[in-house]
C-alpha cells in the first residue's frame, strides 16, 4: 500500500504529503460512513482530505478488509489485491481524481490498474 500511495502522490506532483491508510472492519467503516456521509451501510473505501495545496497534501484513507474479502471473488481478485485497489482508489480521490461521470470513472479505473500493476511488478 505504501508503494502505491507514494507513487500516486509523486505522480501528482505533490512534494510534501502525509497520508494515513487505516484497514478496518465493516462495522467501523459503516460508522464512519454514517457520520460523514449519512449512510449507515458499510462501504469499501472512504477518503478524507485534511489539507491540500499544490505541493502539500494531508489526508486519510480508510479501507474495509471485510468488504475486500467479500468482493474479491466477484471481481476475480485475491482479497489483498482488492484491498490494495481500495487504497489506490481512495488515494486517487485525495490527489483530485473523480469518478462521478462515466468518462472520469474510466480514467480512474485505468489509473487503478496501472498502480496495481506497478506495485505487483515491484513485489516480484
Amino acid at each position: 500500500m505504501r508503494r502505491a500511495v507514494q507513487a500516486i502522490v509523486r505522480e501528482a506532483g505533490i512534494t510534501d504529503a502525509q497520508i494515513s491508510v487505516a484497514v478496518v472492519d465493516d462495522r467501523t467503516i459503516a460508522a464512519l460512513h454514517q457520520e460523514f456521509l449519512d449512510d449507515p451501510e458499510p462501504t469499501d473505501v472512504l477518503s478524507f482530505v485534511l489539507e491540500r495545496s499544490p505541493q502539500r497534501l494531508e489526508g486519510e484513507v480508510v479501507v474495509s478488509a471485510e468488504t475486500a474479502a467479500a468482493n474479491a471473488p466477484r471481481y476475480g481478485n485475491a482479497p489483498e489485491d482488492e484491498l490494495l485497489l481500495y487504497a489506490i482508489h481512495g488515494t486517487l480521490h485525495l490527489v483530485g481524481y473523480d469518478d462521478t461521470t462515466p468518462s472520469k470513472r474510466a480514467v480512474m479505473r485505468r489509473r487503478e490498474k496501472a498502480y496495481l500493476n506497478l506495485v505487483r511488478s515491484k513485489m516480484e
